[in-house]
């Protein structure tokens, strides 16, 4: 079969061009010839042109680096080497969006407008503060981490830490509920970036000095490890231009590209107990269990299906077998906000648990989710069921809008993990292959109840987490 290949700038190399008469757009796919760069343009008549740059950042500590890092690119470049010139922008901008987001594993810098000359004034500064920021010194103290007088006209007074990423990340964990996901994640995750708080831990956020900024900025805020995604009308050949021109023609490639890497697998699960930090009085019915499965691969659009489907089929309402247990066990006082798939990094998680509970209580928790499992997987459940969870997922793969990003921006985001985890996006726009496969696989009987069996009860890359409430802890700290 021929592959037709899109019009290119001459820095760039065409690979390939997909129509996707289902979003009524033209995915188009290049490569940067100089730096490996990635381009993917979705072509579409929409006047909301929209831009995202990403970038592979896994940092492998929590002192929140890659977090710290987004903030300080943002205070001034090569180009414009005024204080805060993004925030200056969106004052002045008609954009219809601006931001910088980071992740676990990687830091997106999208906007949008409607505006031929406002987009193209945007393109020039988001270009400049990624691939040339100044990251001065005191930016970094003032977004970072930096130590002060508690009093600041005060030398005599306490030295306290300061900085707005710190100051933040504070704030973030200091629920239960953030402890409990970074808790489950370390555990989950032993060996690779998931393994770390991305954003920062306060505990661990001093500990990074302005240097290793530097050698982290330096090494993944490079073309050769970016991804760069735009949506619209304006035709990619012009995009590309302006992105060599302004930025990419300064480069050569990495000899090695920042890749992730799937996590080692457990032989047996994992059982753990750790403290949260509680400033109130008593302990009773505080404690949180929780237990998380490794799956498959996120960009693998077969088995995140999969993995929604078998979520949906436990979990979806009160009539679920595991929702079912989950609410009416005398164990706890409800159900964790931690139920359901995670897809928000290279390998899918499953996980499940209550709040509300004791320490002592674990055992007979995990005991009694493990005969759930095994009696969903021995008798299964009503194919009606499974029918109309599928039919709820396609629905919501389908519906784009209605969100507070422009629908050109949730389309790149949709694809954009499958890029950065190795993985091919255009399967993410267009799924109708893999949703025709699973209408198939869901009649036969035992799909529901192999897939019970494979992803939760064979698996041994299991944890479950006691996560108990300690008053002194956050003294102490």
């Amino acid at each position: 079969m021929s592959v037709t290949l899109p019009v290119a700038h001459s820095a760039f190399e065409p690979v390939r061009a997909v129509p996707v008469p289902s979003l009524g757009l033209e995915v188009a796919e290049y490569r940067h010839r100089a730096t490996g760069a990635v381009h993917y343009h979705l072509a579409a008549d929409n006047a909301e042109n929209v831009f995202l740059v990403a970038l592979r950042t896994m940092p492998m500590d929590s002192t929140g680096v890659a977090h710290i890092l987004e903030h300080t690119a943002l205070c001034g470049s090569r180009k414009y080497p005024v204080r805060d010139p993004f925030f200056l922008m969106i004052r002045r901008s008609l954009n219809t969006f601006m931001n910088a987001f980071t992740s676990s594993d990687w830091t997106a810098y999208p906007f949008a407008s409607q505006n031929r000359k406002d987009f193209d004034n945007l393109l020039s500064v988001y270009l400049d503060a990624v691939f040339f920021a100044q990251l001065d010194p005191l930016d970094f103290a003032q977004e970072g981490i930096r130590v002060e007088f508690e009093s600041p006209t005060d030398p005599d007074s306490p030295l306290v830490y300061k900085g707005v990423v710190f100051n933040e990340m504070k704030g973030a964990m200091s629920t239960s509920q953030s402890v409990l996901w970074e808790t489950l994640n370390k555990h989950l995750f032993p060996t690779t970036t998931y393994h770390y708080n991305s954003g920062g831990d306060p505990e661990h956020i001093p500990d990074l000095r302005y240097e290793d900024l530097l050698s982290f900025y330096k090494e993944h805020y490079h073309p050769s490890n970016a991804v760069f995604m735009t949506f619209g009308d304006i035709p990619a050949v012009e995009l590309q231009e302006k992105i060599h021109e302004q930025a990419l023609k300064e480069f050569t490639a990495l000899p090695e590209k920042i890749r992730g890497r799937d996590e080692k697998r457990y032989h047996a699960p994992m059982r753990v107990e750790e403290a949260y930090a509680l400033d109130e009085e008593g302990t009773s019915a505080k404690t949180h269990i929780v237990m998380g499965w490794l799956l498959g691969q996120t960009a693998n659009l077969r088995e995140r299906f999969e993995a929604e489907l078998l979520s949906g089929i436990l979990l979806e309402n009160s009539a679920s077998p595991l929702r079912h247990y989950l609410e009416t066990t005398e164990l706890a006082q409800s159900p964790s906000s931690l139920c359901g798939v995670d897809d928000s990094g290279r390998e899918l998680s499953f996980m499940c648990g209550i709040e509300g509970s004791e320490p002592e209580r674990a055992a007979a928790f995990e005991e009694g989710v493990l005969a759930v499992l095994r009696e969903v997987a021995e008798h299964g459940v009503p194919n009606e069921d499974v029918e109309a969870v599928l039919h709820q997922l396609e629905l919501s793969q389908r519906e784009i809008g209605g969100d507070s990003y422009p629908y050109g921006l949730q389309l790149i985001l949709n694809g954009l993990g499958a890029v950065l985890h190795d993985g091919d996006p255009l399967s993410l726009w267009d799924i109708n292959a893999v949703l025709a496969e699973l209408r198939v696989a869901i009649g036969d009987p035992n799909f529901v109840k192999e897939l019970v069996q494979r992803w939760l009860l064979d698996n041994q890359h299991r944890v479950r987490v006691t996560l108990r409430p300690e008053p002194a802890l956050s003294e102490r700290r």
